[in-house]
């Protein structure tokens, strides 16, 4: 691993040569190219956004504007971190997802744009007002299974037009940690609850939504170092075929829906069929297939009847 040094500065005659944000940014972003990071360019300008709070227009006003030596030495401590293949967000802190900012570490899978297929998916059959309640409830219940950050949960909480009782579930106590943190940042009031999948849920819900480990235990080594060695392993692992715990929801969530209910998984891009054909045959109807932006297959979803 290449030790991620900037540039010493030069001495011209008397006068050692200042090192400005734009020095600093170039630097950046020749060492990140020369470690082999995929967007050189885009995670070296973040870094020093992160680390000096200087915008684009700011930066562009006044690409000369000194750094100080604290932001000098945390900027090359960040980049350290990224050449070393640590996730960019693992360094921040933070990611966005669906417009809004979500805390993040080790604990828990970093947001990925593909995911907001399945958050869109949730608010549109929200509004269109097709979910069940409950007799004397007064509102609609939700529940993310396999939470993680909270991120889908909260997004859909966040976007809804309507008032939602909602419970995140994880087995992993740092993960909710994390989704609580989320949570009373943004302001939204949500249940998050510790156990093996439905361990510890109670209730009926009118959705289910969840993004669960579906990577093939064999591909786990295949994937990028930064998804390989920093992501949890346990938010990864599908099992053999990667479609462990989409039976085992598809199986148990039957027991926690409300007829009529929703049923909405994030998939793998090559599981629709499968995943599919376990909600098929374990009596979900109205089955569909959502793309993501992509054009690859993203979402499954379908009704408890």
């Amino acid at each position: 691993m290449r030790e991620c040094q900037m540039p010493a500065k030069k001495d011209h005659g008397d006068e050692a040569e200042k090192e400005t944000l734009k020095n600093a940014y170039m630097a950046g972003r020749d060492l990140l190219r020369r470690s082999g990071i995929p967007e050189p360019d885009l995670d070296a300008w973040y870094l020093l956004e992160y680390v000096t709070g200087v915008s684009r227009a700011s930066y562009y006003g006044n690409p000369q504007r000194e750094m100080t030596e604290q932001q000098r030495t945390q900027y090359e401590a960040c980049l350290r971190k990224r050449s070393s293949r640590i996730p960019l967000q693992h360094i921040t802190g933070e990611q966005e997802f669906m417009g809004m900012t979500f805390c993040v570490n080790e604990h828990v899978l970093i947001p990925r744009q593909d995911t907001e297929t399945l958050a869109e998916l949730a608010l549109d059959i929200l509004e269109r007002g097709e979910i069940p309640e409950e007799a004397g409830r007064g509102q609609a219940r939700i529940l993310d299974m396999c939470t993680g950050s909270g991120c889908i949960l909260l997004s859909v909480l966040h976007f809804a037009a309507r008032s939602l009782e909602s419970t995140g579930a994880d087995l992993s106590e740092e993960a909710l940690a994390v989704a609580a943190q989320n949570a009373e940042r943004l302001g939204i009031r949500a249940e998050f609850i510790r156990g093996d999948l439905f361990e510890n849920i109670s209730g009926r819900y009118g959705m289910i939504i969840s993004n669960p480990p579906y990577i093939r235990s064999a591909e786990i080594e295949t994937l990028q170092e930064e998804v390989r060695l920093h992501d949890p392993r346990e938010a990864l692992d599908g099992r053999e075929d990667g479609l462990y715990f989409y039976r085992r929801i598809v199986d148990e969530a039957r027991k926690y829906l409300l007829p009529g209910g929703y049923l909405i998984f994030e998939i793998g891009y090559d599981q629709a069929e499968d995943v599919t054909g376990l909600m098929r045959r374990a009596g979900y109807a109205g089955i569909q297939v959502k793309k993501d932006l992509a054009g690859l297959d993203r979402v499954v979803y379908g009704r408890y009847s």
